[in-house]
C-alpha cells in the first residue's frame, strides 16, 4: 500500500540494462533452488551447473517444459508433478484447471503478481473492484484478490453468472472498477441498460482470458470506462499487461520472457513471431523455460508510457500446430528437426492441403539458391522424420510470412 504516482514502483522505469543484469544475476540462484528443492527439476537439470546460467544464451540451452508435459508428469507424481518446492499442506490454495492440471498458490503476498497491472489500469488504495472471474476451482479470481489486497482495494467476490445481480450490485455498491472477461462486462452493462440501472460508477477495468477487439474497447470507452487487457496463465500468473500507451503488453517485472520457434527451444530473431516461453522467479513453483503454447512477438523500443521492460504484441494464436496427415500426427518439433538437418534452409513452413481430395504436404523453404540435390535430400529427411512423403518448394529469403506458423493446415472439406 502507499503507492503514489504513475508507476507501481521504480522497477518499472529502471534502464533495460539494469533490469537485464538483475534478471541474469538471479538466474543461477533460481536454477540452483529449482534443482535442489523440486524433484522434477532435479531430474530435468541433472547435468546442469546452475552457476554457469548467467546469460540468455546459456538459458536458451536448458530444456523447455511444455504444459502438455506437465499434464503427464502430474499424473505420474500427483498432484504437482514434483515441480513444487513446498509440502502441499503448506500452500495457501490448490487450484484445478481443465486437464486436470493442479496449480499451487503459496502464502506469499500477491503471489500471482496482479497488483502491477491493476495499478497501471488506475486502481488505487481504497477503490472497490467487482471481481467477475470464476471463484470455482480455477485461480483467476484469486489472482485478482491477491493484487487487490496488495493495493488496499476492497473486492466484491461476484464471480461469473447471475447477470441481474451483478448489475444491481454495481448500482448499489458503486465499485470503481470491473475485473473479468471483456464479453461478460458487455453483458452486465447491457443488463443494466435493460433494467434502467445506473452503472456509471465503473471507470476502470482489467480484462483477460478472451480476445479484446478494438470495437469492444471503443464501446467501453464511449461509456466512460477505461479498460485494459492483461495476459496471465494458471501456471505462471501475470506475464504481461497493457498500459495507457496501448502499444503492446509490457512484461511483468517478476518473469523473464523468451520468444522461441514453435516446436523448439530456439529463440527467434527480434520481431519474429514465435512461442512465448517464460521463466518465473517464484520460490514455491519455480518454472524455468515454461512454454505457454501461445504465439506472440517482441516489439522494439520502449513504451511511450515510460515503462522500460520488454513489450510483446499480445496473443497471436496457438503455437501447437500439430495436425494429422493421412492418419499420422505431424508436430512442429518434427518440422524443426527436418530444418535442423539442413542448415542451408533459413526458415521453413509446412503447408498441408487436400487438392483433389488427397492430403498433400509441401515444405516451403527459404534458401539463398535453388538446388535440386538439396530438395531431394529434404524430401528424404521428411520421409525419415515424419514417416510421410512430402514435396519441397524453395522460396527467396524473407518470402514466408512472419506469423509464427510452422505448420499451416489449409485443407478444406466441402
Amino acid at each position: 500500500m502507499g503507492h503514489t504516482g504513475i508507476y507501481y514502483d521504480e522497477l518499472e522505469t529502471r534502464s533495460p540494462e539494469m533490469r537485464e543484469n538483475a534478471l541474469l544475476a538471479a538466474l543461477p540462484q533460481l536454477v540452483a533452488h529449482a534443482k535442489n528443492n523440486s524433484p522434477a527439476y532435479g531430474r530435468i537439470l541433472e547435468n546442469i551447473e546452475p552457476q554457469v546460467i548467467t546469460q540468455r544464451s546459456a538459458l536458451a540451452q536448458l530444456p523447455v517444459t511444455r504444459k502438455s508435459e506437465l499434464l503427464v508428469l502430474q499424473k505420474q507424481h500427483l498432484p504437482f508433478g514434483g515441480f513444487v518446492t513446498q509440502a502441499t499442506g503448506e500452500l495457501a490454495r490448490i487450484f484445478v484447471s481443465p486437464g486436470p492440471i493442479y496449480d499451487p498458490e503459496s502464502r506469499a503476498t500477491d503471489y500471482w503478481r496482479f497488483a502491477r497491472p491493476l495499478y497501471s489500469a488506475g486502481f488505487r488504495c481504497g477503490d472497490v473492484i467487482q471481481n467477475c472471474f470464476s471463484y470455482h476451482f480455477t485461480p483467476a479470481a484469486s489472482m485478482v484478490e491477491g493484487g487487490a489486497a496488495a493495493l488496499g482495494c476492497a473486492v466484491i467476490p461476484a464471480g461469473v453468472g447471475q447477470t441481474e445481480m451483478q448489475a444491481q450490485t454495481i448500482a448499489a455498491v458503486r465499485p470503481k472498477g470491473y475485473v473479468g472477461t471483456p464479453s461478460f462486462l458487455k453483458i452486465i452493462l447491457e443488463k443494466g441498460d435493460e433494467l434502467g440501472l445506473d452503472l456509471s460508477s465503473l471507470k476502470q477495468g482489467v480484462v483477460s482470458a478472451e480476445p479484446f477487439p478494438p470495437s469492444l474497447q471503443r464501446e467501453f470507452k464511449d461509456r466512460g470506462i477505461d479498460v485494459y487487457e492483461c495476459y496471465a496463465t494458471a501456471d505462471l500468473g501475470m506475464i504481461a499487461y497493457q498500459t495507457a500507451a496501448r502499444e503492446g503488453l509490457i512484461v511483468e517485472e517478476g518473469v523473464l520472457v523468451e520468444i522461441v520457434r514453435p516446436g523448439t527451444g530456439d529463440p527467434v530473431a527480434a520481431g519474429e513471431v514465435g512461442e512465448v516461453v517464460v521463466t518465473s522467479f517464484n520460490e514455491a513453483y519455480p518454472l524455468i523455460r515454461f512454454a505457454t503454447g501461445d504465439l506472440s512477438a517482441a516489439l522494439p523500443g520502449v513504451s511511450p508510457c515510460g515503462r522500460t521492460n520488454m513489450r510483446i504484441k499480445g496473443w497471436m494464436g496457438r503455437a501447437d500446430q500439430t495436425t494429422k496427415v493421412k492418419g499420422m500426427f505431424v508436430h512442429p518439433s518434427q518440422i524443426a528437426e527436418v530444418l535442423r538437418r539442413h542448415p542451408e534452409v533459413q526458415k521453413g513452413r509446412l503447408v498441408v492441403d487436400n487438392e483433389n481430395a488427397r492430403d498433400r504436404m509441401r515444405l516451403s523453404c527459404e534458401v539463398a539458391s535453388d538446388d535440386a540435390s538439396l530438395a531431394k535430400a529434404i524430401v528424404e529427411t521428411m520421409q525419415s522424420v515424419c514417416k510421410l512423403r512430402g514435396e519441397v518448394a524453395f522460396v527467396k529469403p524473407g518470402a514466408l510470412p512472419n506469423d509464427g506458423k510452422v505448420i499451416d493446415d489449409v485443407r478444406t472439406y466441402e
